[in-house]
């Protein structure tokens, strides 16, 4: 699609400096914008590029509208504004009504008629599909689920039984949701399955990143509220809840049972241990193990950033010495009180 910058900042709301009638068709970097792409600086690491780019129009803060040599849109936030014009400029495109000839769809289900289904889709008894889904190539849906109008399974998705997903929900390929929890008792050294019996709740305007996993709950359920947004191969186990309006990246693995507040901001790599509290506000940075519960908002970190092997290896014998040391610091305080 093409907009004038001038119809770009109405609708994003930001004010234009230089020629409002100047076409917009893409978006691109400050390094690779030519006349009709619209580029943004939101990171002052790329700032340095901005003197020379040669986009039709940026989107800046307005602090920085006097170093931009072209058009300009002044917004309060320039990443926000960006992803509000790219998805103006690249609107998803209305995937036509059907059902595709390899699909097999239970009679016993009920599917609304402005629905999507592509190849090789599986759908189940007694599964709800409502106005406007769409079902990619592979998905399999398993008995009892419910999905919201709006809501896009892009491939090879697997829903397992009785799980609820909300609207407008996007779920990339090769996710898993609602197969059994890690659930194992030991029967005098003979692990034995503990059986599964919840569901998982997918709340509205989700979205979950591909080979992501969540894990039906024991008996209660598994709780994504509305509004999260999951990255690439996250698991979340049993019984988690999170939530409203969270981000959490990729590769991060939260253990059964814990709950994670709303708008919180959870790094790659983060592991959470089970049965925990994380409250609202909470930032984890990436590679974070955290083993106790979080009761205030704020931002959290744990292990080492890497360094040169010689230094590692001379702080590892630091590290071990550490608890002879405290003890005898703990002597000459009590030979000081003495």
């Amino acid at each position: 699609m093409v907009w004038t910058l001038a119809q770009i900042a109405e609708k994003i709301g930001g004010t234009i400096q230089g020629d409002g009638t100047q076409e917009i068709s893409g978006v691109a970097t400050l390094v690779n914008a030519n006349k009709s792409d619209i580029s943004f600086l939101s990171n002052p690491k790329y700032k340095k590029f901005l003197p020379a780019t040669q986009a039709g129009g940026v989107l800046v803060a307005v602090e920085t509208a006097s170093m931009v040599p072209t058009n300009a849109i002044l917004v309060n936030d320039p990443y926000v504004a960006y992803a509000k014009v790219a998805a103006m400029l690249f609107p998803n495109s209305k995937v036509k009504s059907e059902i595709h000839e390899t699909a097999w769809v239970s009679p016993d289900s009920r599917c609304h008629r402005d629905v999507s289904i592509g190849a090789n889709v599986f759908i189940d008894a007694d599964v709800e599909i409502a106005e406007g889904v769409e079902i990619g190539p592979g998905c399999v849906i398993q008995q009892g689920a419910k999905i919201g109008s709006g809501t896009r399974l892009t491939a090879n998705v697997t829903i397992c039984k009785h799980v609820v997903i909300g609207c407008n929900v996007i779920i990339h390929p090769g996710v898993v949701i609602g197969a059994d929890g890690f659930g194992i008792a030991n029967d005098k050294g003979r692990w034995i399955k503990v059986p599964q019996l919840g569901t998982v709740e997918i709340g509205n305007d989700v979205e979950i990143g591909a080979n992501t996993t969540i894990d039906r709950g024991a008996l209660d359920n598994t709780v994504i509220a509305n509004g999260v947004k999951l990255d690439n191969q996250i698991q979340l186990g049993h019984n988690v809840v999170i939530g409203e309006h969270t981000v959490i990246a990729g590769c991060v693995g939260i253990a059964g049972s814990t709950h994670i507040g709303k708008h919180c901001a959870i790094g790659g790599g983060v592991g959470i241990a089970g049965h925990l509290t994380i409250a609202d506000g909470v930032q984890i940075t990436g590679m974070t193990m955290v083993t106790k519960s979080i009761t205030k908002s704020g931002v959290y970190s744990s292990g080492i950033p890497a360094e040169p092997t010689k230094q590692w290896h001379k702080n590892v014998i630091r590290y071990r010495k550490m608890s002879d040391l405290t003890d005898r610091v703990k002597q000459l305080e009590e030979q000081n009180k003495a």
